[in-house]
C-alpha cells in the first residue's frame, strides 16, 4: 500500500484538495464581494480584492482577441494537464520522490482549477493582492499559488535530484556524527 499511496494516490489527492480549495474560495469571493470590492487583511500589505481576469497570469493577453485568447489559454492549460497526468502515470514513482509527486500534484490541481474557470466563465477569479504603497503585485488565487509552489518544488527536485529523497543510513533529524 505505501507505494500505491506515494506513487499514484498522493498527487491525485493533492490535486483534488487544490481544486476543491480553489473552487470554494472563488465561490466565496464571487458570492460575497462585488467586482473590485476590497477587504483589507494586513493594512498596507495584503488585501482581498475581487477581480475577473480574462488573460493569463498577471493579465497577459487580457486585451487580445477574446476567441484567440480562449483557444490559446484553454489549449495551453489542457496541454499542461495532459503532460503532468502522463508524467505521473508513467513515473509510477519508481524514481520520483514524494516531494516531486507533491509538486506535480499541486501543478495539476492548480491548472485544473483555473481551466475550469476559463471553460465555465471565460475568466479566472483572482482575489489575493499583495501591495505596499504604490507597488502592487497582480491579484492571484489558490490555483495560482499551488502552481507556483508546485513549480518551485519541481524545479528544486530537478536541480537537486537528491532533495526530497531520504538519505541512506540516516534515521534521525540530526546531522551525521552528532551525539544523541
Amino acid at each position: 500500500m505505501p507505494h500505491f499511496w506515494t506513487n499514484r494516490l498522493l498527487p491525485l489527492v493533492v490535486a483534488l484538495a487544490v481544486v476543491v480549495s480553489d473552487r470554494l474560495t472563488k465561490l466565496a469571493i464571487q458570492n460575497s464581494m462585488g467586482s473590485f470590492d476590497i477587504t483589507p487583511v494586513i493594512p498596507g500589505w495584503l488585501r482581498i480584492v475581487h477581480t475577473e481576469n480574462p488573460g493569463a497570469a498577471f493579465g497577459v493577453l487580457a486585451e487580445g482577441n477574446p476567441i484567440l485568447r480562449s483557444v490559446v489559454l484553454i489549449g495551453v492549460s489542457s496541454m499542461v494537464l495532459c503532460f503532468i497526468a502522463v508524467t505521473l502515470w508513467k513515473s509510477r514513482g519508481e524514481s520520483a520522490s514524494p516531494t516531486s509527486l507533491l509538486g506535480l500534484g499541486l501543478i495539476l490541481g492548480g491548472a485544473a482549477g483555473n481551466l475550469y474557470d476559463r471553460v465555465a466563465h471565460g475568466t479566472v477569479t483572482d482575489f489575493i493582492e499583495v501591495f505596499h504603497g504604490s507597488w502592487s503585485f497582480p491579484a492571484f488565487n489558490v490555483a495560482d499559488s499551488a502552481i507556483t509552489v508546485g513549480a518551485v518544488l519541481t524545479f528544486f527536485i530537478a536541480v537537486l535530484p537528491h532533495a526530497g529523497q531520504p538519505q541512506p543510513g540516516r534515521t534521525t533529524g540530526r546531522p551525521a556524527g552528532t551525539p544523541e
